[in-house]
């Protein structure tokens, strides 16, 4: 069912904002907090966002802790700062900590091989394979394509650890090693694998047991299967769509793993926020981890190129990753962090250490432009930048690109379409040495498809031009529409299939089609 979500229902969800009564009226000297939750809400009525609860520290202090609006668009119930979300990617953080830690022990090192701890990881390239070490799983820079492999954990699969290492193996490169960055998530599941292997503990249990108990991280869990049936303070995801705006329920990413499993509040990730910026030192005087291993976190390993939008809006002048931070200048400042995203959910944290400055963003709905804008609220009067309206800025360029994409969106018209063959001849399984199986059947003279290890990826083909054909998924939220174009044999049986995205500028990187490298799946013998 679709909810429609206006300025009335802002409102009333803004009734519901709750805080951190002992913080609700702290300021330090630098954030603006009434300039801060002006922001929020104002992103949120122009961003269409059901709910959002942040964070924000600054000198060793929390300055704002707080919920607003509301969990889910059906039931109303409120956002306070101790509301659960999905942080997926930047889990990523806690997972090159967690080995920060093991270095710490002597347990390992970071330049370690993957192959010490995980005899039986392997890439498609030899080298790589031999070479790679427990900083380049968390720098992406491995030779593996932007998201290659995803769909081995996305959207909800059910691959076991030992199915992605031995799929891993398959997965075609795209550059050489550590000569690109490219953004790679399996790569951060290995990590989490190194963890189990050198402690015995599984990566859920260590960063439970080892980080978030002793950070006071009190409802934070490493999947979201593991948070208490008793506890219903958690967020469900949204997605604007067709000019509503609808519930979309995901299990925050629990198959990513040590990707991005993590599931936090505003007002644990404050904590996390004071130990990053104190080098490893927890709120209660304690360790985690030592400065010097901070050091070789927040160093970046790989270099980018400045984005546009950086060099326009930040006067960036430098872009790197370090190990499971992004780290970049921002007005001439150093900036620590990352983004998370989930259908229907996206999360940021960004820190300028230099200024013990640094905030914490979630949200229940997939707009992440708008976190960024009201990050860049709290950074401003805090770096006593000229005073900008970054919502209705940013807002600007978000629907004037969005506008532009969706206009030239869809499937790319063919003057003189060609007929389709037989239905029955498309028929079969096909058959990723990575992904598994992916079946095309005809249920009632209509074709279909079924990635067999994913629930979510089921649709049906449109035919398109010759043998070629629009993938329609049962969930259109996806918007992962794609083409499966099948490669023939002289007496036209289906000999392979590949696919590729109908709108690249809209589609998750994610769903990594292009890589499957289907063949088809030869008949048993009779």
């Amino acid at each position: 069912m679709k909810y429609q979500f206006g300025k009335g229902l802002i409102a009333a969800a803004l009734l519901f904002v709750s805080s951190t009564p002992a913080l609700a009226q702290q300021q330090v000297p630098g954030v603006n907090v009434a300039d801060v939750e002006r922001a929020v809400v104002e992103a949120m009525e122009t961003f269409h966002i059901p709910g959002i609860a942040l964070a924000v520290v600054e000198r060793g202090q929390v300055v704002l802790s707080k919920g607003f609006g509301v969990r889910h668009i059906a039931n109303q119930d409120k956002v306070d700062a101790d509301t659960l979300f999905g942080i997926a990617s930047n889990s990523k953080a806690f997972t090159a900590t967690a080995l920060a830690m093991l270095v710490d022990e002597g347990k390992l090192s970071w330049d370690d091989k993957v192959i010490k701890h995980i005899p039986e990881f392997r890439l498609a390239d030899p080298y790589a394979t031999r070479e790679m070490t427990i900083r380049d799983l968390l720098s992406h820079r491995s030779g593996l394509g932007k998201g290659a492999g995803d769909l081995m954990i996305w959207p909800d699969t059910d691959k076991s650890m030992a199915q992605l290492l031995e799929g891993i193996a398959h997965l075609p490169t795209n550059s050489s090693f550590r000569s690109e960055y490219a953004y790679n998530n399996l790569m951060f599941v290995v990590a989490g694998e190194v963890v189990h292997r050198v402690t015995g503990q599984d990566w859920r249990t260590f960063v439970e047991q080892r980080m978030f108990k002793p950070l006071g991280m009190q409802t934070s869990k490493a999947g979201f299967a593991r948070i208490p049936e008793q506890n219903k303070n958690w967020a469900t995801g949204s997605i604007y769509w067709e000019g509503q705006l609808t519930p979309f329920f995901i299990d925050y990413l629990e198959d990513f793993r040590g990707a991005g499993a993590i599931a936090s509040s505003a007002n644990d990730m404050s904590r996390w926020l004071l130990t990053q910026l104190s080098q490893g030192q927890m709120p209660d005087g304690k360790r985690l981890f030592s400065d010097e291993q901070q050091a070789q976190m927040w160093l970046p390993h790989i270099m980018r190129k400045p984005s546009s939008e950086g060099k326009r809006n930040y006067q960036q002048q430098f872009r790197g990753y370090g190990l499971g931070w992004a780290i970049e200048d921002y007005f001439g400042h150093k900036k620590v962090g990352h983004g998370g995203g989930i259908l229907g959910m996206v999360s940021q944290v960004a820190m300028i250490p230099g200024k013990e400055l640094g905030v914490v963003v979630l949200s229940n709905q997939q707009v992440y432009p708008a976190l960024t804008a009201i990050i860049n609220e709290v950074f401003e009067d805090a770096l006593g930048l000229p005073e900008r309206d970054w919502v209705k800025e940013t807002a600007e360029r978000y629907y004037a690109k969005r506008a532009e994409t969706y206009r030239e969106a869809g499937v790319v018209k063919v003057d003189n379409p060609q007929p389709a063959l037989a239905n029955q001849v498309y028929t079969g399984t096909l058959i990723s040495p990575w992904y598994g199986e992916v079946i095309v059947e005809e249920l009632d003279g209509q074709l279909h498809i079924d990635f067999t290890h994913t629930a979510m990826l089921k649709g049906k083909l449109v035919h398109h031009s010759g043998n070629t054909f629009v993938v329609k998924w049962q969930q259109p939220m996806l918007e992962a529409d794609a083409y499966i174009q099948f490669t023939m044999s002289p007496s036209q049986q289906v000999e392979a299939a590949s696919m590729s995205w109908v709108n690249p500028d809209i589609t998750d990187f994610s769903f990594d089609f292009h890589n499957l490298q289907l063949r088809a799946k030869p008949l048993p013998e009779s």
